[in-house]
């Protein structure tokens, strides 16, 4: 299967459109002046600074009393001392800095896709501009090595994220070509790409990346330019991943020798944050650095789906059921442990010091996509759905202006405050941050929501995401629009209309959500037409009229959902969800001491279906009958007597939304009777 381009796809239900619309009027305008590092009050980005600084130099290339920088081992990262006034040729900021501007780009060309707006063209192409004078004559642009050292570009390959900003830059410049036909940042990315062929390509060294994303993005660039090198390369990557010498240790030797420092051999290497620790086709855990592990499996399942390679098939397989069976959050987050920002063992999935890194969501939504395009499977689309509505979306507040990188699913802000273990946890979005990987990564994504909604092989469509508005494409030569009206945060009922010109045989495959049942609903279909129901999708095949409209009724009942008992954290605890919507107690809601609630599941005939307004969001919310347990004893610790308990009822509401008003307690999994 392949993915639908966004430019074929109109996003108009009331639930997505207003948070597109707040991504492009708000976000996007926010994050560049972050880049730029123009918001009062927030980390200073340097992004933008940084490529300022390597195209003044580049400038100067060719002066009488031209110098280049030499290598005076920067270090990981450099930020001004307090009060010191940045040096406008110095680079500042973490290494893979430059990434930043080019998920950025990458959003803004989404957007561009889908509606004209000279404006932000306009900005983007100045960007593009920036960038093109920052990047050396020999096709390489990565400002840390430009501004500090060309001697050691390529050498520190497992963590200073040259591969990476290639990766980002590429994926940027390809859908910034696809939105406009316009090929500069492109010619960019190409340039810098062949430039990494040379060095690391099958005559170069056995180099890979330290933190992967540059494996799909070289598979992007093959399929668009239809050069096979680049898939090449992506595969080369893959496959020397974890083989033995390996690389990372060599690597490591090697500058430890050029730093005049020794190597300790008592040290263990942490081969597999890196995923370095064995083949990838030997990997059949999902371990290390959450995000990394997520755009590597991204990388191999595009690999395997262009090559036809089995063993990366089956890589993909063991790492989706490993990821997704063992190690994710009920709201489709994953990384469990702030060690590493990485996975944890299996079911360690703690709630208050959770990582739930919001670029982990993200990268689970990126292989959703990709196994269902390997395989259509409505549990590949569930997921992709769960993390899309709760995870990713709980990275961002509802004005667009302030960010979770970490997203645990349990807070006490006094707990937060004095407990050191939970240091990495904000109870409030911040507005930017010195790692500022998460926003721009969240704003991609979310404006290329329509290429996760459909897939489309020959003449079959894939309908993976119920998101209201159309689809257009062509069949047989003729136009067709797939007109859909959808709520789905609402209510389960869904229309699809087929606008044609003429008469047209096709399959339209709509996905069985996971969450729902068919009992007192179901699929109807127009005459003429045979069913078939097969791994979670209902496969609609035969002549289509123009106007043959298929409606579905998704039952949305709560549920009271649990985990394994191997989840020790969650254990007598439910969580509570509706259709595609995690919920969640808030403080705000529900006053203090959320410990103390538990929901009476043997009501659950009474649940209310309610709104709540946030901000300015009329949002979705349950009252659920609940009791309060009142403490009438005495002493830190007493002897076991009957629970006194005052009958009562619990607002939740959803998991994306919580923080938005005042600081407070918040609650996923909460105690039941």
């Amino acid at each position: 299967m392949g993915h639908v381009s966004v430019k074929n796809v109109v996003v108009s239900d009331p639930f997505w459109s207003k948070i597109l619309g707040l991504v492009k009027d708000v976000m996007l305008p926010y994050q560049w002046r972050a880049l730029n590092d123009e918001v009062e009050g927030a980390e200073k980005s340097f992004c933008v600074h940084n490529f300022k600084a390597a195209a003044r130099l580049n400038a100067r290339r060719g002066e009488p009393d031209f110098r280049e920088p030499r290598w005076s081992d920067p270090g990981f990262s450099v930020f001004p001392k307090e009060n010191e006034t940045p040096d406008p040729d110095k680079f500042y900021g973490f290494v893979f800095q430059d990434s930043d501007l080019y998920k950025w780009l990458e959003a803004a060309a989404y957007v561009l896709a889908s509606e004209k707006d000279p404006e932000l063209e306009e900005k983007c192409d100045g960007a593009i501009d920036l960038i093109a004078s920052a990047q050396l004559p020999s096709g390489y642009i990565d400002t840390y090595y430009i501004l500090s050292g060309m001697e050691r570009a390529l050498t520190n390959l497992r963590d200073n994220h040259e591969l990476y900003c290639m990766g980002h830059l590429i994926e940027a410049a390809c859908a910034y070509y696809e939105a406009t036909g316009k090929d500069k940042l492109l010619n960019v990315a190409r340039g810098f790409a062949d430039f990494v062929y040379d060095k690391l390509g099958p005559t170069g060294r056995p180099g890979y990346p330290g933190h992967e994303i540059a494996e799909m993005a070289l598979a992007r660039l093959s399929e668009l330019t239809g050069e096979r090198k680049y898939l090449e390369l992506s595969e080369l990557f893959i496959k020397r991943r974890g083989t033995e010498p390996n690389y990372f240790t060599a690597e490591k030797r090697k500058n430890a020798a050029l730093d005049n420092k020794a190597v300790s051999e008592d040290t263990p290497e942490r081969l597999d944050y890196y995923q370095a620790a064995k083949p990838v086709t030997e990997q059949a855990e999902a371990v290390g650095h959450a995000v990394r592990c997520m755009y590597l499996a991204s990388g191999v399942a595009d690999a395997a789906r262009l090559t036809g390679d089995k063993e990366l098939y089956d890589a993909c397989d063991r790492l989706w059921n490993s990821a997704v069976h063992e190690k994710m959050y009920i709201t489709g987050g994953v990384g469990g442990t702030r060690d590493g920002e990485a996975f944890s063992y299996p079911f360690d999935l703690p709630s208050d010091d959770a990582y739930s890194e919001t670029c982990a969501a993200v990268g689970l939504v990126f292989f959703s996509r990709r196994m269902l395009e390997l395989r259509p499977r409505g549990e590949y689309a569930d997921i992709m759905e769960r993390a899309l509505y709760n995870a990713c979306l709980a990275g961002m507040a509802l004005d667009g202006e302030s960010f979770f990188y970490v997203n645990p699913l349990e807070v006490v802000p006094e707990a937060v405050r004095r407990d050191s273990r939970l240091s990495h946890v904000d109870t409030r979005r911040q507005k930017w941050f010195g790692c500022a990987c998460c926003p721009p990564n969240l704003a991609r994504l979310l404006t290329s929501l329509g290429s996760y909604a459909y897939l489309a092989d020959g003449d079959t469509i894939l309908v993976n995401l119920y998101v209201g508005g159309s689809l257009d494409i062509e069949l047989h030569g003729a136009p067709l629009r797939l007109l859909v009206r959808s709520d789905i945060t609402k209510s389960g009922h869904v229309e699809l209309t087929a606008e044609l010109e003429r008469p047209l045989r096709f399959t339209l495959a709509l996905r069985i959500p996971g969450w729902t049942e068919l009992k007192g609903g179901g699929i109807h279909v127009p005459p003429g037409k045979t069913c078939e129901t097969k791994d979670g999708y209902m496969y609609i095949s035969g002549p289509w009229n123009p106007g043959d409209t298929v409606t579905a009724d998704f039952p949305m009942p709560v549920k009271f959902n649990v985990a394994s008992p191997a989840v020790r954290e969650c254990l007598d605890r439910v969580c509570v969800s509706r259709g595609p919507i995690v919920y969640c107690a808030e403080e705000a809601d529900n006053g203090k001491d959320l410990h103390l609630l538990r929901l009476d599941t043997s009501r659950a005939a009474e649940i209310e279906v309610k709104s709540v307004k946030i901000l300015d969001r009329e949002l979705p919310a349950l009252s659920v009958p609940a009791k309060r347990t009142r403490d009438a004893g005495e002493g830190l610790y007493r002897e076991l007597s009957e629970e006194n308990t005052d009958s009562t009822s619990a607002l939740l509401i959803p998991y994306f939304a919580w923080a938005n008003r005042a600081e407070g307690e918040m609650r996923v999994w909460i105690r039941y009777c």
